[in-house]
């Protein structure tokens, strides 16, 4: 579903050349939910800005649900992100000003559906998170738990095959980081492939495969058995 064979990305200025990625390759299948681990600098970013089409790279090929991602243009590549990738931020990145029901809405009206389908999926995303009795409610009045799973829901709602999370628990309390963990596991066995890059160790436990990432190259990998949960999800009057 996902194919990666030695990609290259160099990031340059007048004086210095910085090799993010080198020789990278790496199959994720369809329904997979992949950690990715590695220290600050390794380029787990870079290969999830990548993953999700908003870097280019220098060389190497990558293959997404069938396509060849280098051989589209800048309208292909955002026509194919907008259709099959969704993504969760560690700062959230909801409008303020706007509640949740608009929050959610947002990617939606780029996406040309109808008012009367933008309306049925965020309210099925947002139920699907538990938030269904906020929808009017400013991002202000929720939890930093909460804020995270509506920046879930506003991803659910254009129906993804892949979630890319980067670092989706990063301004998260333990409790709540292991509640939104739980929501990423139930939407990967209802069939959506999660990667996910994280500096968590016990989340990253938590996942299918665990992809480790050192100087732009993938180190280790390994199959790994989830831990059980160990957290009830937050109710959505928490």
């Amino acid at each position: 579903m996902l194919i990666m064979n030695n990609i290259k990305k160099v990031f340059r200025t007048d004086l210095v050349e910085t090799h993010a990625l080198r020789d990278f390759s790496l199959e994720v299948n369809e329904g997979e939910f992949v950690a990715v681990t590695g220290p600050s600098g390794s380029g787990k970013t870079t290969f999830l800005n990548i993953t999700g089409m908003l870097e280019t790279f220098d060389g190497g090929s990558y293959s997404l649900d069938g396509k060849d991602v280098s051989q589209l243009n800048d309208n292909q590549r955002s026509q194919l992100r907008n259709e099959k990738i969704g993504f969760i931020f560690q700062s959230f990145n909801l409008i303020p000003d706007l509640n949740l029901f608009d929050n959610v809405d947002v990617p939606l009206r780029y996406r040309g559906f109808s008012a009367k389908d933008r309306k049925q999926r965020i309210e099925n995303a947002l139920e699907r998170v538990g938030l269904s009795a906020r929808m009017k409610h400013l991002p202000s009045q929720l939890s930093g738990g909460q804020q995270q799973r509506v920046a879930i829901a506003r991803a659910l709602a254009g129906e993804p095959r892949f979630l890319l999370a980067d670092e989706p628990t990063g301004n998260l309390d333990s409790l709540m980081a292991r509640q939104v963990m739980q929501l990423l596991e139930e939407i990967n066995q209802q069939g959506t492939t999660v990667i996910m890059v994280t500096h968590d160790a016990e989340l990253a436990r938590r996942a299918q495969r665990n992809i480790h990432i050192v100087d732009g190259q993938v180190s280790d990998y390994q199959k790994l058995q989830p831990v059980l949960n160990v957290a009830e999800p937050e109710t959505a009057s928490a």
